[in-house]
């Protein structure tokens, strides 16, 4: 392809029906009929990034290989696509302000009046064209978050508007609406849909593609009156029931024609339809499991969002085990030495789950103490590794105020200590050690065994790390430091190797498990979760 074309993916009526997930799919149908992709998300919130935000208001903070803190949809499309994110990747309001008047602080304005058009918009065109004339793709799918009338999304719109009017034919609205269904009445209402497609043509953008999210079959009939008054074709009416997995999104929007009416909005040869073999036998290998192995995540987050990568990690781990994974959540702020029996009964691994502050420590700390005092499979991620650690210190090193000193700064025993080039850090957002970092894996360890290699990468949130000083008695002890960064020797890996499998990592693993590439430490730690349960 000589130029590139452009996909903008907007959701009307209500918010989380699945923007993501739908951007993704087309990602992926593209890329399997030989297209060079990327998927990028804009969001209209002001702060700079997600860095700083409450799992609460926006799910996990995911992390890019460049150590961009990003939305978690960045994650659907690595899983669904494979391919590895950037900064570019991720926008938000925030950052386009802050782009702009840094600029006009410079003066490359040359004295005029900053203005939301033509300054802001051009710089949101800018950044949207920015990755296909630096890599060349052939498509970029952007997805634009919140649902069109939000007047954060406004300036937005505008720039969608302007680039469709500029580019012609090499620029489709896919735009994403709901139709409910009202069971008093036993109908589905396409009404919704109507006023959000209305809404979107009062800002001068004609939906291309219409996806049409329902709990219930949408017939012939209701498709066609929708295209008639949307004024879109009807083969461009594409609908989305739920799912029982969102891994069956793609092949289900391949069969709808999804990719081909997109393919004939840009005047792009439809081709043969792809196989998408592996990615079948993948959902052919989940259908086929029927025994469940249970996995409790210990956290203090009670929402799926917080710990979306991780999920999904140990989804996809239990399909490549030919288990399905059933995950529990266990509020760690609940977890007494009284109770803990009780609360992971019945689990065959515990995930203690990464995160920051003092709020339910003492819970992943008891369950740590449990899970190694009983031989049950345990992974511990970041946070949930430092508390292995601590755990270890304080009933095994014998130091009873063995502590972290994000948690308490006057320990005697930082067995988990600020890292030196965090210590004169006061801005929170953006500037913990981010993204991707080399690890040296000792060779002979469970660790080293599982990767297979001694030299792996992997990503990194964290501003605390294992003391160094207390290596060789933790060592002596039994619980082995087995992974290393080579430059600043920081101790990535932590394994007690008389254990069924008990590993802490300091780095995220859940960022690079993808589809058709698990990560190896979630496939192992379910391969020995479903031992243990038998």
């Amino acid at each position: 392809m000589a130029d590139t074309k452009y996909i903008f993916v907007t959701g009307g009526v209500v918010s989380s029906l699945g923007k993501g997930i739908i951007s993704s799919s087309i990602g992926k149908l593209l890329q399997a009929r030989g297209y060079n992709i990327t998927i990028q998300k804009f969001d209209p919130y002001i702060n700079i990034d997600p860095g700083t935000l409450n799992p609460y208001e926006h799910g996990e903070c995911y992390v890019t290989a460049d150590g961009m803190e990003t939305d978690l949809d960045l994650g659907h499309y690595e899983r669904f696509t494979g391919i590895q994110t950037t900064k570019a990747n991720s926008m938000t309001t925030g950052r386009i302000y802050k782009s702009v008047i840094d600029k006009g602080r410079r003066g490359d304005y040359l004295g005029k009046t900053i203005q939301v058009v033509p300054h802001i918009t051009d710089e949101i065109k800018r950044n949207i064209k920015m990755l296909g004339q630096r890599y060349h793709y052939d498509f970029v799918i952007t997805e634009i978050g919140g649902t069109i009338g939000d007047i954060e999304s406004a300036p937005f719109m505008e720039a969608i508007r302007q680039m469709k009017w500029e580019l012609g034919k090499k620029a489709v609205n896919v735009h994403l609406t709901y139709v409910p269904y009202l069971k008093a009445a036993g109908e589905l209402k396409t009404k919704p849909t109507q006023h959000s497609v209305k809404e979107l043509q009062s800002v001068g953008i004609q939906p291309d593609v219409l996806v049409l999210r329902t709990e219930k079959y949408l017939d012939e009939g209701l498709r066609k009156k929708v295209a008639a008054f949307c004024n879109v074709d009807f083969d461009c009416v594409i609908q989305s029931e739920d799912l029982s997995s969102i891994y069956e999104a793609p092949v289900y929007m391949q069969d709808q024609g999804l990719d081909t009416a997109i393919l004939r909005k840009v005047e792009e040869p439809i081709g043969e339809k792809p196989s998408l073999g592996p990615w079948r036998q993948f959902l052919e290998r989940r259908a086929k499991a029927t025994e469940t192995v249970n996995i409790g995540l210990v956290g203090k987050y009670d929402l799926q969002d917080a710990y979306k990568s991780i999920r999904e990690s140990l989804s996809q781990a239990g399909t490549y085990n030919d288990y399905k994974v059933n995950i529990n959540y266990i509020n760690s702020e609940k977890i007494t030495e009284d109770n803990v029996a009780d609360l992971l009964k019945g689990q065959d691994g515990i995930m203690i789950c990464p995160g920051f502050g003092q709020r339910g420590i003492e819970g992943k700390l008891i369950a740590a103490h449990y899970t190694r005092t009983h031989d049950i499979p345990t992974f511990g991620i970041c946070l949930g590794m430092q508390m292995m650690v601590i755990e270890f210190a304080r009933n095994v090193l014998g130091y009873a105020d063995a502590n972290s000193r994000e948690m308490d700064e006057k320990t005697t025993h930082n067995v988990i200590d600020i890292m030196e080039e965090q210590k004169n850090i006061t801005n929170m957002g953006g500037t913990m050690r981010l993204g991707l970092y080399e690890c040296i894996l000792k060779q002979g360890s469970r660790t080293f065994d599982i990767y297979k290699k001694e030299n792996i990468r992997e990503r990194h949130r964290h501003r605390y790390e294992f003391n160094n000083q207390y290596l060789t008695e933790y060592e002596r002890a039994g619980m082995m430091c087995v992974g290393r960064n080579p430059e600043s020797d920081l101790v990535e890996v932590v394994e007690i190797p008389g254990l069924k499998w008990y590993i802490g990592t300091q780095y995220h693993p859940e960022y690079q498990s993808t589809v058709l590439k698990p990560h190896p430490l979630f496939v192992d730690f379910v391969k020995h979760a479903i031992k243990n349960k038998k």
